[in-house]
């Protein structure tokens, strides 16, 4: 599978595929229920890309938290990483872009936060290639474990550059908690909730939209070229910029509340039904 876009020249005009970019998140929507891409899945993607489409994996994970499915995929285009921060080449195992949080906004941000809602737990993703996810006191890891930096002391999270924050409150859900984040903070911050319990504080401005854009131009591709698939609230932005938003059957309510169409769950193989209706439909 590759992530790069076909040539027109070397697709027949009179196949071709309705989009020319497919944008795919990773957990949720393009992994299954095993965190693995289905061969159903892999097979549809395979034609897409076959009848002239460039496909990229647009994903809130940090490249150190990627690149194992890419190499897996075989995939050597382009991947958004990172909620849009990192646009990373594949193939060439390189960052392209890069964007850091400024770890100054990030303490006043958490500050003002923590005087309005109580102790957060707190997780942070260091910057580069082989950035570390950094895990602070009382944050909660989630479902299937990647790995992660076990902090004693959180004054570490700040020795150097990071691309988001993770919080978690006790008490308080993730959406409860997205809200008072994005109400309190979200004119110095973005606020993104991109999973169970992940709630994410990334630069302001940053969204997979952003990411997906900057990789598009590179590819010579624009929005009105682009088919999206998500799950979670963090994909909204990406659905907006998109000219199609396909949300699956899992997805959150506020996605599915936006998407210009709703799939299977990840976990029957929603992208491939609706890239295989394309297909069949050139």
């Amino acid at each position: 599978m590759t992530g790069s876009a076909v040539p027109a020249s070397a697709a027949d005009p009179a196949a071709a595929f309705p989009y020319k970019l497919v944008a795919t998140d990773l957990d949720g929507t393009l992994l299954g229920e095993d965190h693995t891409v289905s061969a159903r899945t892999r097979e549809a993607l395979a034609a897409t890309t076959a009848a002239g489409a460039a496909h990229i994996i647009v994903t809130g994970r940090a490249v150190p938290w990627t690149r194992a499915i890419l190499d897996d995929l075989g995939y050597d285009g382009l991947a958004v990483c990172g909620q849009g921060a990192q646009v990373y080449h594949a193939g060439e195992h390189r960052l392209l872009t890069s964007v850091t949080l400024d770890r100054q906004v990030a303490v006043l941000a958490l500050s003002k936060l923590e005087a309005e809602v109580g102790p957060l737990a707190l997780a942070a993703s260091r910057d580069g290639l082989d950035g570390d996810v950094l895990v602070g006191p009382g944050y909660r890891l989630e479902g299937d474990l990647l790995p992660v930096l076990l902090l004693d002391d959180p004054a570490d999270m700040w020795t150097a550059p990071i691309n988001k924050v993770y919080i978690q409150h006790p008490e308080l859900s993730d959406d409860e908690l997205a809200q008072a984040a994005q109400e309190t903070v979200g004119g110095m911050v973005a606020v993104v909730m991109a999973g169970p319990g992940v709630v994410e504080i990334l630069p302001l401005g940053l969204s997979k939209a952003t990411g997906l854009s900057l990789a598009a131009r590179r590819l010579g591709l624009t929005a009105a070229d682009t088919i999206a698939f998500g799950d979670m609230p963090n994909d909204i932005p990406m659905f907006d910029w998109a000219r199609h938003g396909v949300a699956m059957a899992n997805a959150h309510e506020r996605l599915r509340a936006v998407a210009d169409e709703i799939t299977a769950s990840n976990g029957d193989d929603g992208i491939a039904v609706v890239l295989e209706r394309l297909l069949q439909h050139q």
